[in-house]
């Protein structure tokens, strides 16, 4: 039904597909594929991007490794397969949530959180940067809230 909608807006006239992003591809329970495009973060929109880009790194299962501060503990001597398994795990998927964030934002953007050395870092940064204090999120709630209701 997904890949139906998406296949859909495909087809329509206004859409455009940029060919510079990156997709996730998930087999749904039906054996169809579904298609998650990453999402893009100009620093426009923000309440909007972190929403999806949280459930695209947890369809990745990179959120963990985004949300949770933890070290990859070296190797102990004579590790088992499995051991040396998960450890290499932990590891990439560490690497990879890192890669996803830096993949999805615009030069601007990426110019400002390059040195930042961990996935939940660059999280955090962005979130303190765009979210702002509880009195600006206050105002933005409700700036979202009237626009709404202009649409109506």
């Amino acid at each position: 039904m997904v890949s139906e909608l998406y296949s859909e807006r495909l087809r329509e006239p206004n859409h455009i597909q940029n060919t510079n992003t990156h997709n996730l591809v998930r087999m749904n329970p039906e054996g169809s594929s579904i298609s998650i495009a990453l999402p893009l973060f100009d620093g426009k929109n923000y309440h909007l991007w972190v929403v999806k880009m949280e459930a695209y790194l947890d369809a990745s299962d990179l959120w963990e490794a985004v949300e949770d501060v933890y070290k990859v503990k070296p190797l102990s001597d004579n590790p088992t397969v499995a051991q040396i398994k998960n450890h290499k795990e932990r590891k990439q998927r560490k690497s990879k949530a890192k890669a996803t964030l830096l993949a999805a934002f615009s030069s601007t953007i990426l110019a400002r959180i390059m040195t930042l050395k961990t996935a939940n870092k660059i999280w955090d940064f962005l979130k303190q940067e765009y979210e702002g204090n509880e009195k600006v999120k206050g105002m933005q709630v409700l700036n979202f809230i009237q626009d709404l209701r202009c649409r109506e």
